[in-house]
């Protein structure tokens, strides 16, 4: 009976590894393709050719490529279930492409130094709270919803503020989204692994989970290294 205790315990663990090597094999792959994108759109050249009209106002390609990956990252997150997987895994490619020309913007903004150093003081943060939510014996359900709800005012406040241009709002955004993403971070990271346990998933829809999964941690990392970049990051 142990024997087969053992065997089962062994199972559960291998599945889990493996649903979260996927996870974040799909985070990590979307960080890469933004990152490459980000790179070579962070230019001048390319924000004068694509993203500034000829009367030197911005186009409305800014605002489609800046709010798109919002409808498709809800759209992903709502539809997965009535999705292929072929199709889910084409709008998470999409996802992080104009990710990546959105977050071009940054490298117009601050200097590289910047931008590298506030990279590797999120990924320290993103992971010290990733840790925790898998480890924690905590119910963190009623903590990540509310932090989900402030996340929302957040999301609302930005973009009220994109109108406003207040150095002051934006501030406060930025530092009250560090304690949101983090927190967030360690919510999301217990909800995988919940997701992770559950034997009765099919392997198409723990493909599919794994997916969502890595799309959200993609999402809360690059908000957290945006918030930490506007309180750290020197400007240019």
């Amino acid at each position: 009976m142990n024997e087969i205790l053992d065997r089962s315990e062994g199972y559960s663990k291998e599945i889990t590894r493996e649903f979260f090597r996927n996870v974040y094999g799909y985070m990590f792959a979307a960080l890469g393709i933004s990152g490459i994108i980000a790179y070579y759109a962070g230019t001048p050249e390319f924000f004068q050719q694509y993203f500034i009209t000829p009367q030197g106002a911005i186009s409305p390609l800014f605002y489609v490529v800046a709010f798109a990956p919002v409808g498709l990252g809800l759209l992903i997150q709502m539809a997965y279930r009535s999705l292929s997987y072929g199709i889910l895994m084409i709008l998470f490619l999409a996802y992080s492409a104009l990710m990546g020309l959105s977050l071009g913007s940054i490298f117009l903004v601050y200097s590289g130094a910047a931008i590298a150093s506030t990279f590797l003081v999120s990924a320290g943060a993103f992971a010290g709270m990733a840790i925790l939510g898998y480890t924690t014996k905590t119910d963190l359900t009623k903590f990540g919803s509310l932090l989900y709800m402030v996340f929302i005012g957040l999301f609302i406040a930005g973009i009220v503020n994109i109108f406003m241009k207040s150095d002051t709002m934006g501030f406060v955004i930025a530092a009250v989204g560090v304690f949101v993403f983090t927190g967030l971070t360690a919510y999301y990271m217990q909800q995988l692994k919940h997701v992770s346990q559950d034997e009765s998933l099919s392997g198409l829809d723990r493909n599919k989970l794994a997916l969502i999964g890595g799309l959200q941690l993609y999402i809360l990392f690059v908000n957290l290294f945006l918030s930490l970049l506007r309180l750290l990051g020197s400007r240019e």
